[in-house]
């Protein structure tokens, strides 16, 4: 059964295989053993962006594509989401319909920027792509009558998904059953599947052909493979998932606007949480994402006990200042990319071989 569920992809490292655990575990058990809006915020973020980083990671590391318009395939799928929602009511049909919406929209550009860009060389795609993000997050802004401009889109969503749904005065384990622990369960189940779905791709014949195209396109051609079919493929379904991750994020948020969802900073981030977690490797994205947005969330909170705790020290206090938190999240960055260049789970499961 967990060969099945994992299409046979273990972590393959005793270590990796427990931290992949706690993590599950923690997402699966976090609205009784992290209480808090903070913490469930967190929780939700950190499945929605392993579907994300897991969705880029089957672009880069494994067909080798180097992209800047990720996140304007998420931003397609929030967007698409919250329109629909906005212009027909917070209902399930809304969300259902929007989602595929945005899912369609995201596969048209996707194949569209595919089979006119990737038959030039890595670098001059890249270009391509930061050019076409760029011009389309300029574009949501000015379109404001529709997008809410820089403002964004503010909308309802199903009262079943809302705090102010209860079904019962019960409490579990001394928490509230209401709208907001089922979105949350409806957001981790949904995050889950979709990286399962991921994990079967990649552990797939049409996955090992990537890998194929992303080691040697030229062999992979000469042996009767049209790699930038495949490459374009890759593309596609990349951008499909990015989608679904961003309907992911709108269902949540109640709110999108370009800085949730298109902004350079997002995609920076994407890009440093595979590399800290290892390309070409599924459970990277798992790695990868948790510590990053646990870092993100975290780390000015900690730096500012740490201050506190420091202030009869010389120098020290002012080192790790709260507002300096931001320098120490690049210097964990760079340690990282240290000692761990292939990544958190390369490095791991490399020791274990």
């Amino acid at each position: 059964m967990l060969k099945t569920l994992l299409s046979g992809d273990y972590p393959r490292s005793r270590i990796l295989s427990l931290i992949v655990l706690v993590i599950g575990i923690s997402l699966l058990f976090a609205p009784f053993l992290y209480p808090g809006t903070k913490s469930l915020d967190t929780a939700a973020k950190i499945a929605i962006f392993v579907v994300l980083v897991a969705s880029y990671d089957l672009l880069l590391g494994y067909t080798g594509i180097v992209s800047f318009a990720h996140t304007m395939f998420f931003g397609i799928g929030a967007y698409g989401t919250a329109l629909a929602l906005s212009s027909m009511g917070p209902g399930f049909t809304a969300i259902i319909l929007g989602t595929l919406a945005g899912a369609v929209v995201a596969a048209v550009f996707a194949l569209a920027i595919g089979l006119f860009s990737l038959r030039v060389k890595a670098i001059f795609f890249a270009m391509v792509t930061l050019a076409i993000a760029g011009a389309f997050a300029v574009l949501m802004s000015q379109l404001s009558s529709i997008t809410g401009g820089e403002d964004g889109l503010t909308y309802r969503i199903p009262r079943e998904l809302t705090p102010a749904f209860r079904p019962t005065r019960e409490k579990i384990l001394g928490v509230a059953v209401t709208g907001r622990l089922f979105a949350y369960y409806l957001i981790l189940f949904l995050s889950a599947f979709l990286f399962l779905v991921m994990l079967r791709i990649v552990n797939s014949p049409f996955g090992r052909t990537l890998q194929a195209v992303r080691d040697n396109g030229f062999r992979a051609e000469a042996i009767g493979y049209r790699a930038v079919w495949y490459r374009t493929a890759a593309t596609v379904l990349s951008a499909v998932m990015a989608a679904l991750a961003g309907s992911l994020l709108a269902i949540w948020l109640g709110y999108t606007g370009p800085a949730t969802t298109l902004s350079m900073e997002i995609m920076v981030d994407i890009l440093l949480m595979v590399v800290i977690g290892g390309m070409g490797t599924m459970y990277g994205a798992v790695i990868g994402a948790t510590i990053f947005i646990l870092a993100q969330t975290y780390l000015q909170d900690a730096m500012s006990v740490a201050a506190k705790a420091t202030e009869s020290l010389p120098l020290v206090p002012i080192l790790v200042a709260p507002e300096r938190w931001l320098l120490w999240l690049g210097v964990l960055f760079i340690l990282s990319v240290y000692f761990f260049p292939t990544g958190i789970v390369g490095r791991l499961r490399g020791r274990s071989g």
